[in-house]
């Protein structure tokens, strides 16, 4: 059976442009939240650490993005933790949703199938460019470009 495995500057760009967009987009979306009210500010005080980890992991993913690009040794590491780490998180936050749809009363409850088919659109194609980058990294193409 033969694996995808993709070129290395679409791994380098697709996880730098996404990298890029996702701390574009919570950057307006704290400066937004912080804009709105008193409650708002309080809310981003109380998860000021969680929204410094996933900026972090975002950080992470740019660096083993443009890591990839220049093919530096240690951006093959990096995006390979990177990958690991989101393939992680998405499962947990599918996770999560899922436990906290569970815990509703029937009443206010909306459908098991809609939230399973919620969390499958990211949870697959996530995991599956995320797989597609680790069989790639790991490949010995891979290794001889990173070893130049």
């Amino acid at each position: 059976m033969e694996v995808l495995r993709l070129p290395l500057p679409v791994i380098g760009w697709l996880f730098t442009i996404a990298s890029v967009l996702a701390l574009a987009v919570g950057a307006l979306l704290i400066v937004s939240l912080h804009r709105s009210g008193e409650l708002q500010r309080r809310m981003l005080a109380s998860t000021a650490w969680n929204d410094m980890a996933l900026f972090g992991i975002w950080v992470l993913g740019l660096a083993g993005g443009i890591g990839v690009l220049r093919l530096r040794p240690w951006g093959r590491d990096v995006l390979e933790l990177f990958c690991w780490t989101l393939i992680a998180l998405v499962l947990l936050s599918a996770a999560t949703r899922l436990y906290a749809l569970r815990r509703m009363p029937s009443g206010e409850r909306g459908s098991w199938v809609g939230a399973v088919a919620g969390a499958l659109v990211v949870l697959i194609p996530v995991i599956a460019a995320c797989a597609a980058t680790l069989v790639t990294l790991r490949s010995e193409a891979a290794r001889a470009a990173f070893t130049g």
